[in-house]
């Protein structure tokens, strides 16, 4: 965002959050990285469960619940005391935002559910997230990202071709349900800025898992064929994948003609640019099992570092295949600043 205001847009927003571990508390995160005041309710004597998830530590603290909590404001409540219901209910008449993921009617068990508290707050936008939605023949099971990534098809075209299915390897769906549920939130604020009214927002996991199978999703209800796992390559792409180099990987996203030709000619291979078999992507589809084979033994003519300077050169959108302390060293992370340091009075800088 430019810095056109140094007020936060969120600046006058109070959300109230209930949730834990992760889709809730990413959710809420991003409404204060925007500027909101968020109290985090947590239970007494434990916290969050992601408090207990480690290690790494940092100075007693768990990493994982950092990675989620910041610029937040933490109290404990017993929900199950009337004492800390009724601190909940004053707590949501001053709200303009409510956020849990307790499992479908504990909220209303509780005393606590969304009917009873627009009474108290009309203005109240209530977001709940829970594995299946408040509906459907599921709804009362709980769901972790991993069994919804399994039960939302993401792991049967995840992994090597011949091999098991595999989840992502960070809890997407649980971050995705979050976007949503942040995205859901910012609309109905908008919305109650016209109407003086709040919202239910009810925000599932599966769905939110099947909604960003995306052009997956829109390959079988077109075709009808069950979509397999290619590994590391695109089902409508051809070249798109990581190529073994003479010292390592590099990965390479041909999107279309111009590339390809591109690509050609900066590696001289004038038989695979006339071959009519490569010619257009859709043709390069059709004879991936062809071509494939034949680029991963030219990529393998030189180095990484040769191939990554040629290539960008070029245009072609290509990358390194960076560990994960090699991201928070890389040149564009640090200029766009996503690498931040933030004081904590127990976990240091």
């Amino acid at each position: 965002m430019s810095n056109i205001s140094t007020t936060p847009p969120l600046a006058d927003i109070l959300v109230l959050d209930l949730s834990r571990v992760l889709a809730g508390p990413y959710a809420s995160m991003m409404l204060a990285d925007l500027g909101a005041e968020v109290i985090k309710v947590e239970r007494p004597g434990h916290g969050d469960d992601t408090r207990q998830w480690g290690p790494p530590w940092a100075g007693g603290e768990s990493a994982y619940y950092l990675s989620v909590n910041r610029n937040k404001k933490s109290i404990t409540l017993n929900l199950k005391s009337q004492e800390g219901r009724n601190i909940i209910r004053d707590l949501a008449s001053q709200a303009d935002v409510l956020l849990e993921n307790f499992r479908v009617g504990t909220m209303e068990k509780w005393g606590l559910g969304y009917e009873t508290l627009r009474e108290l707050n009309p203005g109240l936008i209530y977001c709940a997230i829970t594995g299946y939605g408040q509906s459907g023949p599921y709804r009362d099971r709980p769901g972790y990202d991993f069994i919804i990534q399994a039960q939302g098809g993401i792991m049967s075209i995840t992994g090597p071709v011949e091999g098991p299915p595999m989840k992502v390897g960070v809890a997407i769906v649980d971050i995705t349900a979050a976007l949503f549920a942040a995205t859901s939130i910012l609309a109905a604020l908008h919305e109650r800025e016209r109407s003086g009214q709040g919202q239910y927002i009810d925000i599932a996991l599966l769905d939110s898992q099947v909604a960003w199978l995306a052009n997956v999703a829109s390959n079988y209800l077109v075709s009808g064929e069950r979509p397999a796992r290619y590994g590391n390559a695109h089902p409508n792409i051809v070249p798109y994948e990581p190529f073994p180099t003479s010292d390592g990987w590099i990965a390479v996203g041909v999107g279309n003609d111009r590339q390809w030709q591109r690509l050609c000619a900066l590696a001289n291979w004038d038989d695979l640019a006339a071959d009519g078999r490569f010619a257009t992507n859709p043709q390069r589809v059709e004879h991936r099992d062809v071509l494939v084979p034949i680029l991963q033994e030219r990529f393998q003519t030189r180095t990484s570092e040769e191939w990554y300077a040629a290539l960008v050169e070029a245009g072609i959108p290509c990358a390194p295949i960076n560990y994960i302390d090699q991201v928070f060293s890389d040149p564009q992370v640090l200029a766009r600043d996503m690498f931040v340091e933030l004081p904590h009075p127990t976990a240091g800088t």
